[in-house]
């Protein structure tokens, strides 16, 4: 398919067109290939081989651009793991992936065992040529817990990735003076999209500048305007809050002529302010099994008919159907299930999930929606439980599994209340063990030894018992509803 790298492809062809913007630094493509090609001879003398697998935790930078690009240079294979997770879940997920190498490019000390780059042993006098890749070779294993809370390493290759960035060329253009700000993370198929895409349409990546690595309304702001970013990937956390900072009126960046929203649904009243100050919103919908957008409305779309995410990209197919399997008509809701290129070829290791979740070369996404009369997609509830905070997924079988190790839990339910800024907020109903009393706030401590923060319930309410249907199923609607008239506890 490609007998070389994205990267090594867009220095032969424009080597001085500007490749990364970091503040005052900005490399064009020759001298960003030159960066990655002493980076990949550092990495091949520390061990790292075609096929092999790399545990990486990254953050947005220079460095771990280079390193994303790096990897790929040798034909590894990229495993970004969510910095947010504990020690614990990252060493579940190295384990599970196979990696013999982990490497950081975080600033302080990461949570596991890494190696940082500047301990890296020197590059040998010849560098590796960069390898060639296949539509099959593996770019990635990105861990998504599905819709069983267990995490699972859905295998991407660079067809994945090739189909993916060429179908949204078609749908919403590709410009050589195009410049991607960087807002998401390098552990998010969204974050490494804009990667790989920069370097296959030859366009600028953007770095944020963000302070620690976390997100800065103010600083986002001001690197729209300083850097003339003319493309920005957002999700609806961040447009809330750059509408809240800078409500209708203050002078968006006339550079812009895209803002990516997706990761999670937008409330209307998001949209809708967005729309009232004329931002040019394309609103997508998709998932990492499909190698990021699968729907996506163009700004005139969105304006159109708000709420809708569009026509699937191209080379993609989505249908909804019933229980069945069978296709429903159109306005009828049920799953939607997506099949073309860009769909991953399984779970990594797991033949049995990979089995539930692709069927006659239908991936089932677990999402209910529905497409109208026009053939545009419109998602009503995002995979069934699941719940998306601040653009994270969190699934509550998992904490609902950690909160009943707590000695004095003897049930759990974790729901998603909606939350004007998060979108969704995690919050917990529990029963307590015969005899024993539950401090919130000691459940709380207890869950942040074990999860990610973003998974902490953010309100614990003790019930005398659960809701149940007459076969035993905990009544989820019924805990949130009970739980949003309440305010025992609030972190």
């Amino acid at each position: 398919m490609l007998n070389a790298t994205p990267l090594s492809l867009a220095a032969q062809a424009h080597p001085r067109r500007p490749a990364l913007v970091d503040g005052a630094t900005v490399l064009d493509y020759a001298q960003l290939d030159a960066h990655v090609s002493e980076l990949a001879g550092r990495l091949a003398a520390h061990g790292i081989r075609r096929g092999g697998r790399v545990a990486v935790l990254l953050d947005r930078s220079a460095r771990a651009v280079q390193l994303v690009h790096a990897l790929a240079h040798l034909g590894a294979v990229l495993v970004p793991l969510n910095t947010r997770l504990t020690p614990a879940e990252m060493g579940r997920q190295i384990a599970q992936a196979g990696c013999r190498h982990t490497l950081s490019t975080l600033e302080a000390n990461p949570p596991v065992e890494a190696t940082p780059l500047n301990a890296l042993p020197p590059a040998p006098k010849t560098l590796p040529p960069p390898a060639p890749l296949e539509a099959e070779t593996p770019f990635g294993i990105l861990f998504t817990s599905g819709t069983t809370g267990r995490p699972k390493g859905a295998l991407l290759t660079w067809g994945n990735m090739f189909a993916s960035a060429t179908a949204s060329a078609f749908r919403l253009g590709a410009l050589p003076d195009d410049r991607w700000l960087l807002t998401l993370p390098l552990y998010h198929i969204g974050g490494l999209s804009i990667l790989m895409r920069s370097a296959l349409y030859g366009s600028a990546v953007v770095l944020p500048g963000f302070a620690d690595d976390r997100f800065e309304t103010e600083t986002l702001w001001a690197r729209l305007h300083t850097d003339r970013a003319t493309l920005v990937s957002l999700v609806p956390t961040m447009l809330y809050r750059l509408l809240q900072a800078h409500p209708r009126g203050e002078a968006w960046p006339q550079s812009l002529r895209l803002i990516l929203l997706g990761g999670a649904a937008a409330t209307p009243e998001t949209l809708e302010a967005a729309l009232e100050s004329g931002l040019p919103v394309a609103v997508t919908y998709g998932l990492s099994e499909a190698a990021s957008q699968v729907a996506t409305a163009t700004p005139e779309e969105t304006r159109r008919k708000p709420g809708t995410v569009g026509r699937p990209l191209m080379g993609l197919t989505v249908r909804v159907t019933g229980e069945d399997g069978r296709a429903l008509p159109q306005g009828e809701i049920g799953e939607i299930r997506v099949r073309g290129p860009m769909v991953m070829p399984g779970y990594d290791g797991d033949p049995q999930a990979t089995a539930a979740a692709l069927q006659d070369g239908w991936l089932r996404t677990g999402d209910l929606g529905y497409l109208d009369a026009e053939g545009d997609l419109w998602i009503v509830q995002r995979r069934s439980d699941l719940i998306v905070s601040g653009g994270e997924n969190v699934y509550p079988t998992e904490v609902e599994a950690v909160l009943r190790e707590h000695p004095s839990i003897a049930e759990a339910c974790v729901v998603g209340l909606p939350h004007p800024e998060w979108g969704q907020q995690v919050v917990a109903g529990v029963v307590a063990r015969s005899g024993e009393t539950v401090s919130p706030e000691g459940v709380a401590a207890f869950c942040r030894s074990r999860l990610a923060g973003y998974k902490i319930p953010r309100k614990i309410v003790v019930f005398p018992s659960l809701p149940r249907t007459a076969s035993g199923k905990i009544m989820r609607r019924r805990v949130a509803a009970a739980i949003s008239g309440k305010e025992t506890y609030a972190d």
